[in-house]
């Protein structure tokens, strides 16, 4: 990375490259991977299929693996499918042949398949068929009687609301999970509940393939994630679903999509290993960290990084635990940043540590945080247990860090940390913390820097957002119920056409008039209501037009219409949605 950080601060100059060039191809699963899977495939990444040519997969047990070769929609690469998977246990080396610009060379990899644990399925309850009383902590909507988000409650009103909506994936003691977002009064704009015993994490706007889309996770959670990555459009239209490849499963950490069609995410692979030589169990159940860049289009995967065999397992904080069955989560991997020049940003907090990989070779440049940091740590730099380690556009690393261990510090907050090459230390210089009161937060979270200067600390388990300006002033705050959490929390100008049609119930009002609500579920756009209606047949006329207010508008027309029609206006006037025929 050669990005001035700040004054006098520089990344590695570039006297500091490797002599020889880098390989110009990248295969996956690296070179020394422990713990690759059985069905796992050959990604090579960084070269145009045409130029590979003499693939040879051979397994220590299981001898040659023929196999077709794919390529990525992105034209970087291809990988190699083997007819047949691997065996647990096997050394498996691969060779091939590039040629570029006439000249020839071979290329290679080699790594060892893992003993994968099947983890056991559990069966959910099924839900009596008996109607339950809601919690007073959900919202109801006499237009949308099937949706109930939780309630938001604002306590501090936004001091610039033109800084966009809020997005929160709310989760636990609900009737209700899903992917959420509320405008900066805390009132619903959009909600999207999940099936049962499913949620939703890391609900943003990125852009994929030259638009604005909204992404977020969604699966069961059972310690990590089991689930996918979902792409919809700004009409809530879902246009991708992204999967793990390999035989394995997304993890609910960490869901990146890049503008050129390819998404980064976190996976938890449980393994079996001995521990012994550590004091543990023979037969460990063990979680490794996994990071794997897979192309949306096709599905597969481009680039696979496994945290055994580059970090080491004496590197955590988290216990072995003793009691049987129990899975050690020794890295627990949860934020994936690609930076400008595509090496990623990692933070793993089970080892107090952030590392940058290098993408090409997989090797880690260098760690910050942990038992081995490359960078002596300056003043209130040190971290425990953190989440969402990004870089920010001038180059300082942005973390935020939970604690959740009093002999570091005594509250989580967000914190900017510099870094010297020349001198490898790291200074603090900035850190965002609740004005009002000192959290400390057990898990999850994320710090987000605004366009305004402010940052936005979603404050995970405790289910808290609070925006704080430079000065560290209170600039908007908002919770969701007691119990009710949200791994992360983002603010961002967000503009969409509702879900389907606008939404529309009515009720008779004695003899003199019709009581009406309407919601459209997402829509940002509309201003102005315009309520038409008519007798059993004929044209409808119009018999009002009502100033939208909230998530669910209610208002009342003179009459008893038969049927009943309202449209959602712009602020010009022009009809963007208009409900299906009512007829009270």
């Amino acid at each position: 990375m050669a990005v001035a950080l700040l004054a006098g601060v520089l990344c590695p100059p570039a006297t500091q490259a490797a002599s020889t060039p880098p390989p110009t191809v990248t295969i996956s699963p690296l070179p020394g991977t422990p713990d690759a899977t059985p069905s796992t495939q050959i990604s090579f990444l960084g070269v145009a299929p045409s130029a590979l040519s003499q693939i040879e997969v051979r397994g220590s047990h299981t001898g040659n693996h023929s196999g077709r070769l794919e390529a990525y929609s992105t034209g970087t690469g291809a990988s190699y499918l083997p007819t047949h998977p691997f065996s647990v246990g096997e050394h498996v080396t691969v060779t091939a042949l590039e040629t570029a610009n006439g000249t020839h060379q071979k290329i290679s990899t080699s790594f060892t398949i893992a003993r994968l644990y099947v983890t056991p399925r559990k069966h959910s309850h099924s839900r009596s068929s008996k109607p339950l009383p809601l919690p007073p902590t959900v919202r109801t909507f006499v237009s949308e009687p099937q949706l109930h988000p939780p309630k938001v409650t604002l306590t501090t009103p936004a001091a610039d609301p033109a800084l966009g909506d809020i997005f929160l994936t709310p989760k636990d003691e609900i009737p209700q999970q899903g992917p959420m977002i509320v405008n900066p009064k805390g009132q619903l704009v959009w909600f999207s509940p999940l099936p049962p015993h499913f949620e939703a994490t890391d609900l943003l706007v990125q852009r994929y393939l030259g638009q604005k889309v909204l992404t977020y996770w969604a699966g069961s959670n059972g310690g990590h994630g089991l689930g996918e990555g979902v792409i919809d459009n700004t009409e809530y239209h879902t246009i991708a679903t992204v999967k793990a490849g390999n035989g394995m499963q997304m993890d609910l950490h960490e869901f990146d999509v890049e503008p050129r069609g390819v998404a980064y995410f976190a996976i938890y692979e449980p393994l079996i290993l001995n521990l012994t030589s550590m004091g543990g169990p023979a037969n460990a159940i063990v979680d490794d960290g996994v990071v794997q860049e897979v192309d949306v289009r096709t599905g597969l995967v481009m680039f696979e990084w496994h945290a055994l065999g580059h970090v080491p397992l004496s590197d955590s904080y988290a216990l072995i635990p003793r009691i049987k069955g129990a899975v050690w989560d020794w890295f627990h991997i949860n934020s994936i940043d690609v930076e400008r020049h595509k090496n990623l940003l990692i933070s793993a907090r089970g080892t107090w540590a952030v590392y940058q990989l290098d993408q090409t070779s997989g090797k880690i440049r260098w760690t910050i945080g942990g038992r081995q940091s490359n960078f002596k740590l300056g003043p209130g730099v040190r971290f425990a247990w953190q989440h969402d380690a990004i870089f920010l556009p001038n180059g300082t690393i942005q973390i935020f860090d939970n604690e959740d261990d009093p002999e570091i510090e005594d509250r989580s907050r967000g914190i900017d940390i510099a870094l010297d090459f020349a001198t490898h230390t790291a200074k603090l210089l900035h850190q965002y913390v609740n004005p009002g009161q000192k959290i400390l937060t057990p898990s999850q979270g994320d710090v987000q820097q605004l366009p305004n200067g402010d940052h936005l600390l979603g404050w995970g388990s405790i289910g808290l957002v609070s925006e704080v300006s430079p000065a560290g002033r209170l600039t908007l705050e908002m919770h969701l119920p007691a119990q009710v959490d949200s791994y992360r929390a983002f603010r961002i100008p967000w503009s969409a056409t509702g879900e389907g049609s606008p939404s529309v119930a009515a009720k008779r009002d004695g003899a003199s008039g019709t009581e009406l609500w309407v919601s459209w579920n997402g829509d940002t756009r509309v201003v102005r209501w315009l309520v038409l209606g008519g007798g059993g047949s004929g044209a409808l006329k119009s018999l009002g037009t009502f100033a939208r207010s909230g998530f669910e508008t209610a208002m009342r027309v003179d009459g008893s219409p038969r049927r009943l029609v309202v449209r959602g206006l712009d602020a010009a006037g022009r009809t963007l949605g208009q409900s299906a025929t009512l007829r009270p």
